[in-house]
């Protein structure tokens, strides 16, 4: 007989029990107990999230860059595995970004090698082929060797699992602060391509029809991890290591080519990925979407352990498994493909019209649950937790920018050289040459770098196509922590700013929340506003939100009992479209004497900046300058900009500002630049013209000859916040008449402080 304490022990509160208790009409078995505590867990159930995450724009919505054009929505948000976008008459895109944070805290390489499994899995499982990957990541103090240890198992997971997989790495950014020293953050993404009308979704119905299980064999790595997911990591989360799973990037390489076949032959009723909960998440959430039943023998299951438990075997999250409800008469067919990619393929049950699941182990009934009962929009809990605005929001009100004393000319080389040797600024060029992003022949932003990846769109037959996919990740952490609302907008609108930046056209976003422990309310504060900032900003740029993920419970314990919560960072995943190839858009300034010019309106802002947060030593600042209607204009301006072919490059302002966005610039032909800043600007300081990020600014590159009709067209706009800057010159950095920092010292320390870490 199960608890109240048994409940507690498998991380389920006292009234959860009542309630299961309720449902059943009965006092349930461990199996049975052990399957509601992780479908009711935070990373399964959103139990604690749903109610704000409904509050987001699912549907299409008009868009400010191309008149009367709205997305077309295939799948909203929580209807299949990932987003579906229609990108043509024919095509479609599926995208989903999730976190392994806890798993990578753990054992870096596998944490983040099945993150990429996991999220690979989603899209394939739609009947989309993976075609681009991402990923976002934060690490603590890299001076510390744990932090070093975490950040080389996670680049080497992600690298070896992905270049294995054989998809491309085409974006990223990481960050480093000291909040994320016992908990990073681990994010990823995929997007894949999918003929409309040939996709798959994750139901189960008709009376009858075969449920498979195909794939890896079942282990009892991973169980428990959805519950290990959804609790905050102390010093005996060591004790969790079964929780984190072991990923072969091998077997799901065959796993997708079998799985996109038996979807292209029209074999199956539908399938789903056994990712978080495995065994039980799968049938529970097919059999509930088709209000169907299903009969499962546990004993048919492959596993590659022996004596495993019947909660063992619904619990465990082995990789690289499916569940499939295959079209009763097909069942043969099936088998053949898998036995062909080598691969177990296995019918351990079918599916009924009871509404109920069923599970037999050693042919006893082990567990007897509605299936309803244990999924989202089911019988899983829903709570709206307290909310209380921190103590430190108001305080950073007080901030005023007149207290930090202005640099003297002799400081500005310093700062510069600070800046490029800054673990948040400087290349990451260590991390991503670790990366394949040449697989599969369709990065188109090998040798045209911009803000964006660029990624050819091939249909599933291979055949390319004049579009490509325009895609970006973004959240600066410390923004959030300063304004969550304004913060999380920040995000949205940088994501969709390289996106344009890059020449694409925004159009749907992923997003992935990473936050504390939602019982803490201060900590529901922020997840609160942040979903507001999120909401407000998508509904302005016309990009609904298809899906992603919520990741609470990032913060550790110390010894002295303390909760820590990481910087709240709900990373966006943009993706854009680019209807025409010639339309693509470097940061890269292209050729000496072109004029640099500044869009957007400038502010004499420091806050949160790099250059106040790191080189200053000010920590408490309010977030950045920030107009949703003027990041509106600065980006509708651009876009318009490269459809005319005016500009030669576009870069977006943001970490380090202007100064490092023009180094940026130049780094790849070895060019410079010889900026001044203008008279006019005589209420702004220096150091914030060149180091301040406010937001919603751009720096693109105009030739000579094109300048008055450049100038033209965005007064013939009603667009005036521009400012012509200086020019691209053919070496040094050359700010108001001084040399801050020669090109080539520039990009030597931008280019091996990361290593030199490592």
């Amino acid at each position: 007989m199960t608890t109240i304490e048994t409940a507690q022990k498998l991380g389920l509160l006292p009234e959860e029990f009542q309630k299961i208790e309720e449902i059943l009409g009965r006092n349930p078995n461990f199996t049975e107990l052990s399957a509601y505590s992780v479908m009711w867990s935070e990373h399964c159930s959103y139990k604690n999230s749903i109610l704000h995450l409904k509050t987001l724009p699912k549907n299409a919505m008009p868009s400010p860059f191309s008149k009367d054009k709205k997305v077309g929505v295939l799948a909203e948000a929580g209807q299949e595995n990932a987003g579906l976008v229609a990108i043509s008459e024919d095509l479609a895109c599926a995208f989903k970004i999730e976190s392994h944070n806890h798993p990578s805290a753990l054992e870096p390489y596998q944490g983040a090698a099945t993150g990429v499994g996991g999220i690979n899995r989603d899209i394939f499982t739609m009947g989309a082929r993976p075609i681009a990957q991402m990923n976002t990541l934060r690490f603590g103090d890299l001076t510390q060797d744990r932090t070093k240890y975490l950040l080389k198992g996670v680049v080497k997971g992600i690298g070896d699992y992905g270049n294995a997989f054989g998809v491309p790495t085409v974006a990223g950014e990481v960050y480093f602060d000291d909040c994320y020293n016992v908990n990073p953050l681990v994010n990823a993404f995929s997007a894949g391509i999918v003929e409309i009308g040939k996709t798959a979704s994750a139901i189960a119905f008709g009376v009858g029809n075969p449920v498979f299980i195909v794939g890896s064999a079942t282990g009892k790595d991973g169980i428990q991890g959805a519950s290990f997911a959804s609790k905050d990591i102390t010093k005996d989360s060591l004790n969790d290591l079964p929780a984190v799973q072991v990923g072969d990037p091998f077997q799901e390489k065959l796993l997708l080519e079998a799985s996109l076949e038996i979807i292209e032959k029209d074999l199956i009723i539908g399938m789903q990925d056994m990712g978080a909960a495995g065994i039980i998440c799968s049938t529970a959430e097919m059999s509930a979407k088709g209000e169907a039943g299903m009969i499962i023998n546990l004993d048919k299951v492959p596993l590659r352990q022996k004596n495993m438990q019947a909660w063992e075997m619904l619990l465990s999250e082995s990789q690289e498994r499916m569940l499939v409800v295959a079209k009763q008469g097909r069942e043969k067919e099936i088998l053949d493909i898998f036995e062909k990619w080598d691969l177990h393929c296995v019918q351990i049950g079918e599916v009924t019209d009871t509404k109920r699941l069923l599970f037999y182990h050693k042919g006893e009934l082990v567990a007897d649950l509605p299936a309803e009962s244990l999924v989202l929009g089911g019988g899983a809990p829903i709570y709206k937790r307290e909310q209380k605005e921190p103590d430190y929001f108001q305080k950073l009100k007080n901030f005023d920018i007149n207290a930090i004393p202005q640099p003297q000319e002799n400081d500005f080389p310093k700062i510069a050289k600070f800046l490029f040797s800054n673990l948040n600024i400087c290349s990451r060029k260590w991390i991503y040459e670790q990366y394949d992003s040449m697989v599969g022949t369709a990065n188109l932003g090998i040798n045209r770098p911009a803000d964006a990846g660029v990624v050819l769109v091939k249909s599933p037959k291979g055949k390319a196509t004049e579009k490509a996919l325009v895609m970006a990740v973004d959240c600066n952490g410390k923004y959030v922590q300063a304004n969550p609302e304004i913060g999380a907008m920040i995000a949205v609108c940088e994501s969709a700013r390289n996106v344009v930046c890059a020449g694409g056209e925004p159009l749907a976003i992923t997003n992935n929340l990473n936050f504390g422990n939602p019982y803490n309310p201060e900590v529901y504060w922020q997840f609160a506003n942040a979903v507001k900032g999120i909401k407000n900003a998508c509904e302005a740029l016309g990009t609904p939100v298809t899906g992603g993920n919520v990741s609470f419970y990032n913060q550790y314990t110390n010894e002295k009992g303390e909760k820590l919560p990481v910087f709240p960072t709900p990373t966006i995943g943009m993706l854009g479209l680019l209807e025409d190839l010639s339309f693509q858009t470097t940061l890269s300034f292209q050729q000496a004497d072109d004029l640099i010019y500044l869009l957007g309106k400038n502010q004499n802002d420091i806050s949160s900046s790099e250059y106040l947060y790191n080189y200053i030593g000010e920590k408490q600042s309010p977030v950045p300058y920030f107009d949703l209607k003027n990041e509106i204009a600065v980006q509708k301006i651009v876009f318009d900009l490269i459809r005319k072919k005016m500009i030669q490059s576009a870069h977006d302002l943001s970490d380090g500002g202007l100064f490092v966005a023009l180094a940026e610039s130049s780094f790849q032909y070895n060019l410079g630049f010889e900026v001044q800043k203008p008279a006019n600007l005589k209420d702004i300081r220096k150091d914030a013209f060149y180091f301040g990020e406010a937001q919603s600014r751009i720096i693109v590159s105009v030739k000579p000859e094109n300048k008055v009709h450049f100038e033209e067209f965005l007064k013939e706009n009603n667009f005036e916040d521009f400012l012509q800057i200086g020019h691209v010159t053919t070496e040094n950095f050359k700010c108001d008449n001084a040399i801050w920092i020669n090109d080539q010292d520039a990009k030597k320390l931008f280019e091996e402080t990361l290593e030199n870490y490592l």
